[in-house]
């Protein structure tokens, strides 16, 4: 998201909107107004402003060629504004009214990062890591050459291995309190569905543990052999 290739773009649109302006008459005021009016509020960093002049316009000519436009840079300016509650609820309409637009990828993008940028302490409730996580994948799924694709490829790995380690963190506690088959079903949680992340050595480990103390040896040698073979080097092996 580069302001300056924003700024330029959103130049570019007011002076084609001034061009073709007198083709409508607008129920309120011109549609280049409003984008006047936002743009400069987007300059001066009044991003909660521009959000809403940008909305204005979207909602004022919602036929226009230019309102999926006004979408986009509203959730842009609802974003760098913080308000990702906004952001989410923007991008969500440009979704339904636009699938089929060239900035869907970017959308994505931005209800991907709004989730992102939410996401918390690990022992705490795991929604947003997983709304970000399926939105980021569904992005590079649809659009795997586009540059934000690129970028969410990188925070999908870091959001499973956030999801992976919650999962560990409550597999822990429930070995703590000796709550065996509880324990056994999230570490193995972990070997289904996060084999790829930093979790996984430890899971064999814990797994391991669990299965000797429900006296279940041959299982819980299983495992350790699983995490000799496949982490010969790990901490967890020579543990």
């Amino acid at each position: 998201m580069k302001k300056s290739i924003i700024y330029y773009l959103c130049s570019m649109l007011l002076l084609a909107l001034a061009a073709c302006g007198g083709t409508e008459i607008p129920p309120e005021k011109p549609l280049d107004e409003f984008y006047a009016t936002a743009y400069k509020q987007l300059e001066r960093k009044n991003y909660k402003t521009a959000s809403e002049e940008f909305q204005n316009a979207e909602r004022t000519h919602p036929a226009s060629p230019w309102a999926a436009d006004a979408l986009v840079m509203a959730a842009y300016a609802a974003y760098l504004d913080g308000d990702f509650a906004n952001t989410l609820l923007i991008t969500d309409r440009f979704m339904r009214f636009h699938p089929g637009h060239r900035d869907v990828p970017y959308v994505l993008y931005l209800r991907g990062m709004s989730y992102y940028r939410q996401v918390s302490d690990v022992r705490r409730e795991a929604g947003m890591s997983i709304f970000a996580l399926n939105t980021f994948q569904q992005l590079t799924e649809r659009f795997p050459d586009t540059e934000y694709a690129k970028n969410a490829a990188n925070k999908i790995m870091i959001l499973k291995n956030y999801i992976a380690g919650k999962v560990m963190y409550s597999a822990r506690r429930d070995m703590a309190r000796q709550n065996w088959p509880a324990a056994i079903e999230q570490l193995q949680s972990i070997l289904t569905n996060a084999w790829d992340t930093q979790m996984t050595a430890e899971a064999m480990f814990r797994l391991t543990e669990c299965y000797t103390a429900i006296g279940m040896p041959e299982r819980a040698a299983g495992y350790a052999e699983m995490l000799r073979l496949n982490f010969p080097d790990s901490e967890w092996t020579k543990k």
